[in-house]
């Protein structure tokens, strides 16, 4: 018996980067998708496997049938939710979200296209993740989520128009990227707005996510005269003896702003177009955790 528990462990092991994957790109969510993957293990260990031929195939459709469910509250919460939402970002260098090495798969996790699929309903979601992320064919989708081939085409296209996915970004190489924010922080951080209107592009956008517990702006601000001056504020009040690090989060690279929260930045046309922060605590939880490991 304990030889057939350890078996059906391995086997889901190996299968559980993707079924994560699958549950934080649907959700947003890494707590939440660890939760939907736990499911899914007590499923695959408690059921009757007899006639399972394809088991990455059967937890697929359980992960996604779980996170479907779970899009029905989450919808919900998030219309309570107070400020700008953004997804729990998490550590992707060592894999966590699978293989990231286009800049389509690291497009994937963005930040930017997981807040775009909030515009979805759960199905069209489920079917442009699995098409887009995983490259499954239009008849697997069909398989894990019950529907016809065609109405999953049909989904794949409306879900596709809708969310017009992000504009290629601007990617300098990691040093450069890294010398171009620690110009913009040092500019924040000595008050000198007029530098920093000159790295800003004209419809700049600061988004940040402290969900009520932490002290955020409540609506996105816009525009370059208008981030600048928010920046230098935001370095005026919690800048001083910041602890800043660097590393990959959603295939991006990333300011660690200690414990605080994380710190992202866009380039398009070597500007900046847009600046995100998550310091909501609860948001943070699975990000510690992977760096305490890391």
């Amino acid at each position: 018996m304990l030889t057939h528990v350890t078996a059906s462990t391995a086997e889901f092991e190996e299968h559980r980067p993707r079924m994560f994957g699958i549950a934080y790109r649907m959700l947003g969510s890494a707590t939440e998708a660890e939760d939907i993957v736990q499911d899914a293990y007590l499923r695959w260990t408690s059921g009757d496997r007899a006639d399972v031929e394809h088991p990455g195939a059967w937890l697929a459709k359980v992960v996604t049938n779980l996170c479907l469910n779970a899009l029905t509250s989450a919808r919900a919460r998030r219309e309570e939710y107070v400020g700008p939402w953004l997804p729990e970002p998490v550590l992707t260098d060592g894999g966590a979200l699978g293989p990231l090495e286009s800049a389509e798969q690291r497009d994937s996790v963005s930040m930017a296209l997981l807040v775009l699929l909030e515009q979805l309903t759960p199905v069209e979601r489920a079917v442009y993740v699995l098409r887009e992320a995983f490259a499954y064919g239009h008849r697997e989708i069909a398989g894990i989520l019950d529907l016809s081939e065609a109405n999953c085409r049909q989904l794949y296209r409306r879900a596709a128009a809708r969310v017009a996915a992000p504009k290629p970004r601007f990617e300098p190489d990691p040093e450069r990227w890294q010398s171009l924010v620690e110009t913009f922080l040092d500019a924040a951080r000595g008050g000198d707005v007029a530098r920093l209107e000159s790295m800003l592009a004209a419809d700049a956008k600061y988004v940040g996510d402290g969900g009520g517990i932490v002290s955020a702006a409540t609506r996105p601000v816009l525009g370059r005269d208008k981030v600048a001056r928010f920046a230098v504020g935001i370095m005026a009040k919690y800048g001083q003896g910041l602890s800043i690090s660097f590393a990959e989060i959603n295939g991006s690279p990333t300011l660690l702003l200690g414990e605080m929260g994380i710190f992202q930045v866009e380039f398009e046309n070597g500007l900046v177009s847009e600046v995100r922060t998550v310091t909501n605590p609860e948001k943070l939880e699975f990000l510690q955790r992977q760096l305490s490991h890391s």
